[in-house]
């Protein structure tokens, strides 16, 4: 019997010889008209109908394929991209690195005695253990890629323990991840976007001005606020979508509900929906600790304290006291060193080499189908570059433009992008170069020119903190082992509210300042 899904897949696969039949497709400059959106588009409605992201990315890079008349998907899109030194460090850190670590703590027991030492002092229920997660998210602040794999890895022992499900700690992984980056920009942030901005308006002729620019409009980055707020009400309990309330009744038409999950893991303590299919595999969340082998929170603290020293300390040096533009931040040596520092100290506390080194190629086996979401989502980006995704969206929108809903179309236009692609980053680097000179041409203001400024970093971070194909979607589920549709569904709620209320404000703001 044929499934709903396999139908789905089979009409999509229908639609893609269609497209085929058609012949090849003009190009209109840098895009292709509305054929431009059709790859992501594909790609991002199959995963939320089938639940099935591997098969709804591949069906998207197809359609890119067809649509750019480039067939050969394997040599133009495929090795490409997973042959780029950007995701060979994604590969070998936030993979390898972190599978191996992770699975290294599954025989050391480093993870569980840390959970058991924080939940003494700290945690003493479900609402303290997200709050600990949410206060992590904070500390882990240097980026988001970084901050999802050490919050997720850090606290999700300890919100296990208490029934947390795996959809609300994902969510407060996520949300703490990108946005407190923006918001607390002690990382490399604020000189990528400075990069983009220099030379865009009359204001900003140097790095040393955009990234001024960057820090004075912290306080306009009004979704990055607004989630790292919802994200601490949540963890708090304190939002109205939450058992109990009465917004929570109202059925959201996005799909499950995170009052579902929340009441599931608490009255069940099954931390996933049944059938759910996390992206973490058994040889990351089973505790096998070694026999005779004596756990201690050095298992733990060693391997943290090195990757952040490592990370951390040549870019404060470089940057706060020698003012270099262009720090140093070694976070793949950093990541390295720390399963190097974890490897050591198993051994030297009498752990067998044999059994350290199998730990780590479990925790490396335990990432596969993640790093197999990951290769596509990244190809499914240069598709989306290829057939000028960003560029046609920023077309369409541009007809029909006015000083006061200026902010809050930036705001959703970057969202869109971001959510196509997948990329805060990338979508940065389409959007600031055409939004910037914009915004001067509407309104010469400095202050409406911040406005603007902050609404293109917050939206865009909507798209990266709930693309289905973002990078750090994908590892924030990965770290906290959720399902990854289950994940966007129960976080898209709480997000889309911070974005509707970050757009209200924009424009109320605008109306009353110009």
């Amino acid at each position: 019997m044929i499934t709903v899904r396999t139908r789905i897949l089979i009409a999509a696969l229908l639609v893609v010889v269609a497209v085929l039949a058609t012949g090849s497709i003009p190009s209109q400059g840098d895009h292709y008209g509305f054929w431009s959106i059709v790859p992501p588009a594909v790609a991002i409605v199959l995963a939320f109908l089938t639940r099935e992201v591997i098969s709804s990315l591949f069906v998207g890079i197809v359609l890119g394929g067809i649509i750019s008349g480039k067939l050969n998907i394997v040599q133009e899109y495929l090795i490409p991209s997973i042959g780029s030194e950007s995701f060979a460090i994604i590969l070998l850190v936030y993979l390898w690195a972190l599978g191996g670590l992770i699975g290294l703590w599954t025989r050391t027991g480093g993870a569980q005695t840390f959970s058991e030492w924080a939940g003494q002092r700290i945690v003493r229920g479900p609402r303290s253990a997200k709050f600990f997660g949410w206060l992590m998210g904070i500390v882990f602040h240097q980026g988001g890629t970084i901050s999802t794999v050490l919050t997720g890895t850090t606290v999700r022992p300890i919100t296990d323990r208490y029934r947390v499900s795996h959809e609300e700690l994902s969510y407060i992984v996520d949300s703490t991840a990108s946005p407190a980056a923006t918001i607390i920009p002690f990382n490399v942030w604020p000189i990528y976007v400075a990069s983009l901005v220099v030379g865009t308006v009359p204001m900003i002729q140097t790095t040393g001005e955009g990234i001024e620019f960057f820090f004075k409009a912290l306080p306009l980055n009004f979704y990055a606020i607004f989630a790292v707020l919802f994200t601490l009400l949540f963890a708090l309990e304190r939002l109205p979508f939450m058992p109990g309330n009465l917004w929570e009744r109202v059925p959201l038409v996005v799909g499950r509900r995170m009052s579902d999950a929340i009441r599931r893991a608490r009255t069940s303590g099954k931390l996933d929906r049944d059938g759910a299919e996390p992206l973490t595999s058994k040889e990351l969340t089973v505790i096998r600790v070694a026999e005779g082998y004596k756990s201690g929170l050095i298992d733990f603290f060693g391997p943290i304290g090195v990757l952040l020293g490592v990370a951390i300390i040549p870019y404060v040096f470089t940057y706060w006291i020698r003012g270099s533009e262009d720090p140093a931040f070694p976070i793949a040596e950093a990541f390295m060193l720390a399963v190097i520092a974890g490897v050591a100290i198993a051994l030297v506390k009498g752990m067998p080499l044999r059994e350290v080194i199998g730990a780590v190629v479990d925790g490396c086996k335990g990432v596969t189908i993640g790093a197999l979401v990951l290769a596509l989502a990244v190809t499914l980006k240069a598709v989306a570059d290829s057939v000028g995704t960003a560029p046609y969206l920023i077309d369409v929108t541009s007809g029909f433009i006015t000083p006061v809903i200026l902010p809050a179309l930036l705001l959703v236009l970057c969202m869109v992008i971001a959510f196509s692609t997948g990329t805060s980053w990338g979508t940065y680097a389409v959007v600031f170069p055409v939004a910037m000179p914009l915004a001067w041409a509407i309104h010469p203001e400095p202050f409406f020119l911040t406005l603007c400024f902050g609404s293109v970093l917050g939206g865009a971070v909507f798209g990266d903190q709930c693309s289905p194909i973002s990078d750090t979607t994908i590892l924030s589920s990965l770290a906290t082992g959720s399902d990854l549709m289950d994940h966007v569904y129960t976080q898209i709620p709480l997000a889309l509210t911070a974005a509707g209320l970050a757009a209200v404000l924009y424009t109320v703001i605008a109306a009353f300042a110009l």
